[in-house]
């Protein structure tokens, strides 16, 4: 399905036709050949860290990594002699299920009891591994989640062992098991060099009295702002209370790291209350939360504002659109109107060399972590005990556990420690700032006589596989001799061999639907008729078939929705077609047409879908005799039924 990538070096020497950006295919991945920017001034003692909390998960079902010498190695050794300088790991309080789990079937696939899975990051377990990192010279940032499993904005689940415990209990329990816990891990040689206190704050943790905001049920009973401050207060005294804890670097913690009014509604009321901590720790994946500028705009604020030190403690990429399991996975490609990445070996090194340059070049800048680059998608080590893994085409190390190319970024950074690799590739530093194929493509249709609106910018890949706008010439053509068809104009970008290339459709063909390929992002005239959660518009051109945008639906249970629009148009007979791809599944799709002929007759089309990116073209006749007609799609689904709809087309054929 993917093409194997051309090297950088003869793309920007090809002109005269428009090449296509490819992900990298992870079979291949290991021996591409890649460059670096060196981020000017980056300081010696940066945090260049990874969190490989997955690790025991990993190695106890057959996980094995490979280092760029092509020989198996210690993993701590790998990541140590490619630039990394801290590891980070999840802390859970008790990571085992609170109740049987069953499958939609109503099949036990879980006891009450059973280790959870997903790294099952109790506290002897992230011992082991700190003490393997601390061996290998490495500082620790020890992530407490307050949680027996995964913590974020989305779900801060009170510990089971903590349940019930009134508010001064809990503020106890807390303090407690944070001491106790980094007593642990200096007793065995694994002291913390920084800890988390809490994972992904936005709406605080240990709901319901650690939440800070009744959402989504307002009448909900949450403890508020005060309540998340005491707790963390008493996070930050079990800190400072552990053998040590004086000279470990407090770190408070929120998502979406480019929402410059979230940190502000956080940590305005953190600095109003004294909170003792030392470093501002933002997640920021560019897919979720928008462009290195917008982190860096936020940084710059907080640098400002609070005085802290200032770390992205969760950030990745993918290396390739691949799966390495069943499971699918969460990676969306990242690219706006002006910026984006490819998801490849070289794409996914320059947008983690991208953020260290946003969080280095603000006051207070101390560092960057890289999560999970080594979850492999071994059997046994996905989200839980139930679950596949969906992060690992996200990892620094391919499928099989080789070093990528881009693991090297953290030395890299630096300007130094470029690798030639046991496979064939290397990486090494280098702007690789030409422009060589066009980030998406440029068509435009026009009618016969009339000149097309060609745009005046184009987004283009650049060698570094990042994404950006040039300013561009189109070549001239005498539009008003041009008949029916399929035109090709060449473009001239200023200073580059490369020429994007514009495809012309000439056409009497009109589409009467407005927006059928939801580029707007929006559902303007669409109507929809089920669950807003379930169905949605999606930005991922990796999911799309064409442009950016595609109607998408999911839900992790069953429903039915009618997604619709009601045109006018003249009588007579016309296409209705839908590109259409997914998981399949469902009980029921279909593509229809309806309140055409002052009847109540629908024409449909079943849709089926066979799997990810195996697009199919649905079509229907509809004779058109009111001069209206409603056209739309009907879904039946099952429960993690998924798939999604582009390019709806209603054209008039007789």
């Amino acid at each position: 399905m993917l093409k194997k990538r051309i090297g950088c070096a003869l793309l920007a020497a090809v002109a005269g036709a428009s090449l296509s950006a490819l992900p990298s295919k992870q079979s291949e991945a290991v021996s591409q050949r890649i460059v670096v920017e060196e981020v000017e001034g980056l300081p010696d003692d940066f945090m260049r860290g990874v969190d490989i909390s997955a690790l025991r998960d990993v190695e106890t079902h057959g996980g094995k990594f490979y280092g760029h010498d092509g020989k198996q190695a210690d993993i701590f050794q790998i990541l140590k002699e490619s630039g990394v300088n801290w590891i980070r790991l999840r802390v859970w309080n008790n990571p085992v299920y609170e109740s049987d789990v069953r499958d939609s079937k109503g099949k036990r696939i879980a006891k009450k009891g059973e280790k959870y899975g997903g790294g099952n990051n109790s506290l002897d377990v992230d011992v082991e591994i700190a003490k393997r990192a601390k061996a290998a010279g490495l500082k620790l940032l020890v992530d407490f989640h307050y949680s027996d499993t995964w913590a974020d904005p989305g779900k801060q689940n009170m510990p089971q062992d903590w349940k019930g415990l009134s508010e001064s209990e809990l503020n106890a329990a807390v303090e407690r098991f944070t001491r106790e816990s980094l007593d642990t891990f200096s007793k065995n040689g694994a002291k913390a060099d920084a800890v988390q206190i809490g994972n992904e704050l936005n709406n605080g943790f240990m709901w319901p009295i650690g939440k800070i905001w009744a959402y989504p049920d307002p009448a909900e009973k949450v403890g508020g702002m005060d309540s998340f401050i005491n707790l963390l207060k008493s996070a930050s005294k079990g800190v400072r209370s552990a053998d040590g804890g004086d000279s470990m670097k407090i770190v408070v913690h929120l998502a979406d790291g480019g929402k410059n009014e979230l940190y502000r509604s956080i940590f305005d009321p953190i600095k109003k209350a004294g909170l003792d901590y030392d470093i501002i720790g933002l997640s920021f994946y560019t897919y979720w939360h928008g462009s290195p500028s917008d982190l860096k705009a936020n940084l710059e604020d907080l640098s400002s504002r609070y005085g802290k030190a200032l770390a992205v403690v969760e950030t990745a990429y993918a290396f390739t659109e691949e799966d390495g399991d069943s499971q699918g996975n969460v990676f969306l490609t990242y690219s706006d109107d002006k910026n984006g990445y490819v998801p490849s070996v070289q794409g996914q090194a320059t947008a983690v060399r991208d953020i260290i340059a946003a969080v280095a070049g603000v006051e207070g800048g101390c560092g960057v972590f890289y999560w999970e680059p080594a979850w492999l998608p071994v059997k046994g080590a996905g989200l839980s005990s139930t679950e596949g893994n969906t992060w690992e085409n996200q990892g620094m190390f391919d499928f099989k556990g080789r070093a990528l190319p881009s693991l090297a970024v953290w030395n890299l950074a630096g300007g130094k420690g470029g690798v030639e690799n046991a496979w064939g590739g290397s990486a090494k530093n280098g702007k690789g700032k030409n422009p060589y194929a066009l980030a998406d493509k440029v068509e435009v249709k026009t009618k016969p006589g009339t000149a097309p609106a060609l745009p005046p910018k184009v987004k283009v890949v650049l060698e570094d596989d990042s994404e950006t706008l040039y300013d561009v010439a189109w070549e001239g053509r005498d539009w008003k001799s041009e008949k029916a068809g399929s035109v090709a104009v060449k473009g001239k970008i200023a200073g580059a061999s490369f020429q994007p290339v514009a495809t012309v459709v000439v056409s009497d063909r009109t589409n009467e639907i407005e927006d059928g390929s939801f580029e707007s992002g929006k559902l303007g005239k669409w109507k929809l008729n089920g669950p807003g959660e379930a169905c949605f518009l999606e930005n991922n051109k990796g999911n799309a078939h064409d442009g950016k945008w595609t109607y998408k639906y999911w839900l992790g249970t069953g429903f039915k929705s009618i997604l619709s629009q009601e045109i006018e148009v003249p009588n007579g007979t016309y296409e209705l077609s839908v590109w259409a791809m997914g998981g399949g599944g469902e009980n029921n799709i279909r593509l229809f047409a309806a309140n055409f002929d002052g009847t109540k007759k629908q024409v449909t089309s079943k849709i089926v879908n066979e799997g990810w990116n195996v697009w199919k073209q649905y079509k229907i006749r509809v004779p058109v005799k009111d001069g209206k007609v409603t056209v739309g799609i009907y879904l039946d689904t099952k429960g993690d039924c998924w798939g999604n709809f582009d390019e709806i087309e209603l054209v008039k054929v007789d």
